[in-house]
């Protein structure tokens, strides 16, 4: 299963790394790839995760989540 999450606020490849290792350190999260160019991360999950966790994650990176599908 994938989810696509909007995210505001990424600069540059840091940004994407920061976002990355937030998003793949959550139980469930099989890898994530983030842009900053397209304000996006498309994560791949090996087991359910809730939207809350994921927008919970990016947020305490300091990035706004626009939206979750």
């Amino acid at each position: 299963m994938e989810k696509t999450m909007t995210i505001e606020g990424m600069m540059c490849s840091h940004c994407e790394a920061h976002v990355k290792k937030a998003l793949e350190a959550i139980h469930g999260v099989a890898s994530a790839a983030v842009s900053h160019k397209a304000g996006t991360a498309v994560v791949s999950l090996s087991s359910p995760v809730e939207d809350a966790a994921l927008k919970a994650a990016v947020e305490a990176q300091d990035y706004k989540v626009l939206g979750i599908r």
